[in-house]
C-alpha cells in the first residue's frame, strides 16, 4: 500500500500556500482589516460617525430620507443602508448635478453629515477583499474565483499541516516559542503554535470560502439561490390613482408588525409605479446576517407579496445568510469581530513565517548542492 513520507507531507504543505503565497497573504490581510473596517471608519472619519449626546431615540428610515429630501430638493432617493448604532445611516440618492451621491446622515439629528460620490472605506476593503477589484460580467468576476479558491489553500495547509505534526494536541498544554537557538527553530515554533491554536479559525475560513467558491458558480451558471422583488402586475395598477396609498413608514410598520424583532438594515424604494417597497433586516437570530429577513410591500395594496425568514428559507438560502457572520466574525458583536482580527492577523503571519522558512530551506539547499559540486569543478579545472 501507497504511503507517503513526512518529507513529502511537508513538500505538500509547502505546494499548497508558497506559489501563491503574495496573493494568500495579501487576501488575509485585506480580510483581516475588513472584519473591523466599520470601527476604523469610526475611529478615523468624524462625519461617519452619530453621535447622540443626548440620547436621542433613532428616527425612522422615512424621516432619515426626509432629512435628505429639504436638503436636496430634487434628490431622487433609491435605498437606504444602515449600519451599527454608532455609525451613521447611507442614503444612496441622485440629483440633477450627482449621477450617484451618498448622504451620510446622523439618525439621532437628522444632520445630513457629508455627501460623497464615492464608495466608503468600508466598500472598499470588502471589494478589494471579495474579488479584489476585478470587474463582473455576465454573473462572474475572475477575482471573485481567485480569491474563493484560497479556500483549498488553507483547507490543503490545515490537512498537511495536522500530518506533520502529528501530536499538535501538545501545543495546547505544552506551548513552546524558544527564542535562544537561532531564527530557524524560532520561526518554526511561531508557525506551528500559529498554525494549532488557529485550527478552528482555519477550518472556518475554509469552509466558508468553499461555499464562497460555490455561490460564484451558481451566479456564473444564473442559478438563482433566492428570487428577484417581485413587480406589481400591470393589470392590478389602478386606473385612476397616480400616487400609492401606501408610504415607507406604512410599509416599515407592516413588516415590523410581521418580524415583531425586526431592525431594517436596507431598504430600497420603488423605482416606478411597479415597484415595491423591498425592505430587509434583521431578527433576534445571532448567526444570520442582517439581510435575513426581508418583504416586498406592494404600495398600491399595502400587503405584504414576498417575504422571507430564517424560517423560511432552504438549504442554499441559510448558508448563503450565514456565511458571512461566520467568515467576518460579526456573529457576536464587537467582542466576536475582535477575535477574528487577532486569529486573521495570526493567520496572515503564518503566510509570512511559512514562506520565510521555506526561502530559508530553499536557500541551504542549494547552498548544499553548491558545496558537493564544488570539488568536482575543481578537479575539471586542475585537468
Amino acid at each position: 500500500m501507497f504511503t507517503m513520507s513526512k518529507r513529502l507531507w511537508f513538500q505538500l504543505h509547502g505546494w499548497f500556500s508558497l506559489p501563491l503565497w503574495v496573493l494568500f497573504c495579501f487576501i488575509c490581510i485585506t480580510g483581516t482589516v475588513s472584519v473591523i473596517s466599520h470601527e476604523l471608519t469610526w475611529l478615523t472619519n468624524s462625519e461617519a460617525r452619530a453621535n447622540n449626546p443626548n440620547d436621542l431615540p433613532a428616527l425612522g428610515v422615512d424621516q432619515v430620507i426626509s432629512s435628505v429630501e429639504k436638503a436636496y430638493p430634487t434628490a431622487d432617493v433609491m435605498s437606504v443602508l444602515t449600519y451599527e448604532p454608532y455609525l451613521v445611516n447611507a442614503v444612496i440618492f441622485t440629483d440633477t448635478d450627482k449621477p450617484y451621491a451618498v448622504a451620510y446622515v446622523n439618525q439621532y439629528t437628522g444632520e445630513v453629515q457629508a455627501v460623497n460620490d464615492t464608495i466608503s472605506f468600508i466598500e472598499f476593503m470588502r471589494t478589494l477583499h471579495g474579488w479584489l477589484f476585478f470587474p463582473w460580467q455576465e454573473g462572474y468576476s475572475v477575482g471573485y474565483y481567485l480569491v474563493s479558491a484560497m479556500a483549498f489553500v488553507i483547507l490543503g495547509a490545515l490537512v498537511t499541516g495536522l500530518v506533520i505534526y502529528k501530536n499538535f494536541w501538545r501545543a495546547f498544554s505544552q506551548p513552546k516559542l524558544r527564542f535562544n537557538q537561532g531564527k530557524k527553530t524560532f520561526l518554526k515554533d511561531l508557525h506551528t503554535l500559529s498554525g494549532v491554536w488557529s485550527i478552528w479559525f482555519m477550518a472556518v475560513m475554509a469552509l466558508t470560502g468553499l461555499w464562497y467558491l460555490v455561490q460564484a458558480i451558481m451566479w456564473h451558471n444564473e442559478i438563482d439561490i433566492e428570487e428577484h422583488a417581485p413587480l406589481v402586475a400591470v393589470s392590478a395598477l389602478p386606473a385612476d390613482k397616480q400616487t400609492p396609498p401606501t408610504d415607507l413608514k406604512a410599509a416599515l410598520a407592516i413588516t415590523k408588525e410581521k418580524y415583531p424583532d425586526f431592525k431594517a438594515s436596507y431598504v430600497m424604494l420603488p423605482e416606478h409605479n411597479r415597484g415595491m417597497f423591498n425592505i430587509m433586516g434583521s431578527g433576534d437570530t445571532i448567526f444570520y446576517d442582517n439581510y435575513a429577513y426581508s418583504t416586498s410591500v406592494n404600495p398600491w395594496t399595502g400587503e405584504i407579496a414576498v417575504s422571507k425568514s430564517p424560517e423560511t428559507m432552504n438549504a442554499l438560502q441559510t448558508l448563503s445568510h450565514i456565511a458571512d457572520p461566520l467568515h467576518y466574525g460579526s456573529i457576536g458583536g464587537l467582542w466576536t469581530k475582535v477575535i477574528w482580527f487577532i486569529f486573521g492577523l495570526i493567520l496572515s503571519g503564518m503566510s509570512i513565517t511559512g514562506f520565510m522558512m521555506y526561502a530559508a530551506k530553499l536557500v541551504n539547499s542549494k547552498s548544499v548542492k553548491a558545496r558537493q559540486a564544488a570539488p568536482v569543478n575543481n578537479v575539471q579545472e586542475a585537468n
